[in-house]
């Protein structure tokens, strides 16, 4: 299959552009597309076709027992996909879409047994990014979107991630350059009037607790025999080819740890933010940016766990960051992609 790319980087009027309307035009044709959202590049089909979901699955070479997130453009499309939602859900709806928050809600038949892994309820949220929006629109119908990567592999922040997983694998890709957030959407499961967050992401519980009084994180977070009710988890996600794991501890400790490996005869590589890297040495360093800007930290993780790949370390040391904020997402993908492996100092 030859894979199209269309640039719209700083393109005015996009759901008029020939590039959103031919890809749009993919998409109910039953073909994957990939796109931009605030977070990171989705890798879009129709939500309502059996058929182009088992295309996303082929692509990226996910398991099936994986539900996928709907994306959806206006209220209307929202009806389309969700057979019913509560006050409370409609309240989060209202402060942070559109936005990186995902919610589960009933599905309606028309959307796919295969987006939603044959489970009654779907994950729908409103991306917001002028190009998500233009496409969504312009399909007419709901998009299920996972993340435009290979299975296991870090999410793609920029058009050309897409294509290094997915060319020959996929209809098209539209690269409107570097997304937002850089980690995927939190995705919050809505029952009477708890919340229960299944997934840290872009909005953080402290600020679901603004809008909401109870708010809880799921138990089964991190249980990996848990039937997935929500993508991000079960199975190692984000993982760059070397093995990572993470460092809790001083700087001393931390170069001790890149010592002992070097020791071994590995080359070694650290994740780390500018305060580290000035201090620790290593044989590859990749800056995450300044302590006190978490999110940029969070923005750049994807990219620099993709830029090991292009590297030939044995193994990746990295840094930990407080579970607080957007660092509840960070830790969480850290903890994924090290497989749980934190070395201590006692």
């Amino acid at each position: 299959m030859i894979t199209t790319k269309w640039n719209v980087e700083n393109v005015d009027n996009l759901t008029e552009h020939p590039a959103i309307q031919e890809a749009a035009m993919w998409i109910r044709e039953g073909e994957v597309i990939a796109f931009p959202t605030e977070t990171v590049y989705g890798l879009g089909a129709n939500a309502c076709s059996n058929s182009a979901i088992e295309k996303i699955f082929k692509a990226k070479g996910r398991p099936s027992d994986n539900p996928l997130i709907v994306h959806i453009a206006n209220e209307k499309q929202l009806e389309q996909a969700a057979a019913s939602w509560s006050e409370t859900a409609k309240r989060l709806m209202d402060a942070f879409w559109p936005g990186p928050l995902t919610i589960i809600l009933p599905k309606k038949e028309s959307i796919a047994d295969r987006t939603t892994a044959g489970l009654t309820s779907v994950g729908i949220r409103m991306p917001d990014h002028p190009v998500a929006l233009a496409l969504i629109e312009a399909a007419g119908v709901p998009i299920a979107a996972p993340s435009a990567n290979r299975s296991g592999k870090p999410s793609p922040t920029i058009g050309e991630h897409v294509y290094k997983d997915l060319n020959g694998r996929i209809k098209g890709i539209i690269d409107a350059g570097t997304t937002g957030v850089g980690l995927e959407s939190t995705v919050v499961e809505v029952i009477g009037e708890q919340v229960t967050i299944l997934r840290p992401g872009g909005v953080s519980k402290q600020q679901l607790e603004s809008v909401v009084d109870h708010v809880v994180w799921d138990n089964a977070l991190f249980e990996q025999e848990q039937i997935p009710k929500s993508p991000g988890m079960k199975y190692t996600h984000y993982a760059p080819d070397a093995p990572l794991l993470l460092v809790d501890g001083s700087m001393a400790f931390f170069q001790s740890c890149v010592d002992q490996y070097r020791a071994d005869g590995k080359k070694v590589g650290i994740l780390v933010s500018d305060e580290l890297a000035d201090e620790i040495s290593a044989d590859e360093v990749k800056r995450l940016g300044s302590v006190r800007h978490v999110e940029g930290i969070a923005q750049k993780l994807y990219h620099q766990l993709r830029a090991f790949d292009d590297t030939d370390v044995d193994v990746i040391l990295a840094e930990m960051y407080p579970i607080e904020g957007i660092g509840e997402a960070l830790m969480n993908r850290l903890l994924k992609a090290a497989g749980n492996q934190v070395l201590t100092e006692k």
